[in-house]
């Protein structure tokens, strides 16, 4: 049986593509590549076709992460046939996806932050009107929710 992520935030390149990227690795760690199937997208059309913030990139690489290969893309209806986890990093962003899902989608549709261990973390902040330190903040809270995510897939 096959799994299949998909991480979402507003222009697809910081949150949701680091969200990728670290989900990615854990799921490559644990030798699931074949079980578990991940992407991001965003909710606005700004990035299209870019590759994911400088600062992002950079800051998930000093971790061990690599996000050269990512592309912003804009989320759309048919992932919602696509994904069986669609996780957005903000309210802002669920509630967009919220007004464009299916009826009949049957997935999970929720915030990331719902697997983190902390029950009051709600929202991953976007970290790009801020400093380089607002991206190690987005890795800590990408990095404890992915391991999260990846326990509830598994069982």
């Amino acid at each position: 049986m096959s799994t299949s992520v998909l991480f979402v935030c507003l222009g697809n390149i910081c949150r949701s593509p680091t969200a990728h990227g670290v989900f990615q690795e854990l799921v490559k760690a644990a030798d699931l590549q074949d079980r578990i199937q991940v992407d991001s997208a965003g909710t606005g059309a700004w990035h299209v076709g870019e590759a994911p913030d400088q600062r992002a990139t950079a800051a998930a690489r000093a971790r061990g992460y690599d996000l050269s290969s990512l592309r912003a893309r804009v989320v759309s209806v048919a992932d919602f046939s696509n994904f069986d986890y669609v996780l957005a990093m903000d309210q802002q962003n669920l509630g967009n996806l919220q007004a464009m899902a299916p009826a009949d989608y049957r997935g999970h549709l929720g915030l990331f932050l719902d697997f983190h261990s902390h029950p009051l973390l709600r929202e991953v902040p976007d970290p790009y009107c801020g400093g380089n330190a607002g991206f190690d903040q987005v890795l800590d809270l990408v990095e404890e929710a992915s391991r999260g995510l990846l326990k509830a897939i598994t069982g």
